[in-house]
């Protein structure tokens, strides 16, 4: 078995934590902790997540999306192929050495994303931009955890709270979409989208996309016109 190599680590901002991207051959990882983020291996549902909001909002001309989580740029590239020359996406990443990785030691990976001249990174907390911006986004897609249990930042469980959701409808146009990964499911999280108004639909999808692999969960919460 070829050993893991650590490549780089960058402390979360506000956290004693560190995130750390290693190596393995031609597969990378990001972790925080014995917990894995990403693996360049598995994108297929970060992918479907993407596929999914993007289609609900196709008839657009000018579509707005916010990212929330960059990963591996994998989320990005599948945004951006379903997009139109007239889409925009801001990327909202907190940790600055994530986006230097993906400028950098993983920038090919999917396809150099962060070239694209219809994304904006800004390298600030998304509850930062979904608290303060309203009406602003056609859809708003997260993956900054591993599901609603705010896995890499404490502070990230307000994004899931009945005050976060909220703020994530009110951030959306008319018939906008929310759109969040996760790792497992979580029915409560299911009944608080529809609390907070939301139309809720639940879909389970493979690690691998069509090459098989385990369940993830991606919600898909459509906001009423």
């Amino acid at each position: 078995m070829i050993p893991w190599q650590l490549l780089d680590s960058a402390q979360i901002p506000g956290e004693i934590r560190a995130i750390r991207l290693y190596k393995r051959a031609a597969e990378f990882s990001i972790r925080v902790g014995n917990a894995e983020l990403m693996n360049s291996r598995m994108h297929g549902s970060e992918n479907a997540m993407a596929d999914f909001a993007c289609a609900r909002i196709a008839s657009r001309p000018c579509p707005q999306v916010l990212l929330g989580g960059l990963g591996m740029g994998y989320t990005l590239a599948a945004i951006l192929k379903q997009l139109g020359t007239g889409g925009k996406v801001v990327v909202a990443e907190l940790v600055p050495s994530v986006v230097a990785w993906n400028r950098g030691l993983l920038a090919a990976l999917a396809g150099h994303p962060l070239g694209d001249t219809r994304v904006t990174v800004r390298e600030v907390d998304v509850a930062q931009i979904i608290l303060t911006e309203h009406g602003a986004y056609d859809a708003i897609l997260l993956d900054v955890d591993n599901g609603p249990e705010a896995l890499t930042r404490h502070d990230n469980d307000c994004l899931y709270t009945h005050r976060g959701l909220a703020a994530s409808f009110d951030a959306l146009r008319p018939a906008g979409v929310y759109a969040l990964w996760s790792a497992s499911p979580n029915p409560t999280f299911t009944r608080r989208l529809r609390e907070v108004g939301f139309k809720v639909e639940v879909k389970r999808v493979r690690a691998l996309g069509n090459r098989g692999g385990g369940y993830h969960t991606i919600w898909l919460a459509v906001r009423g016109a």
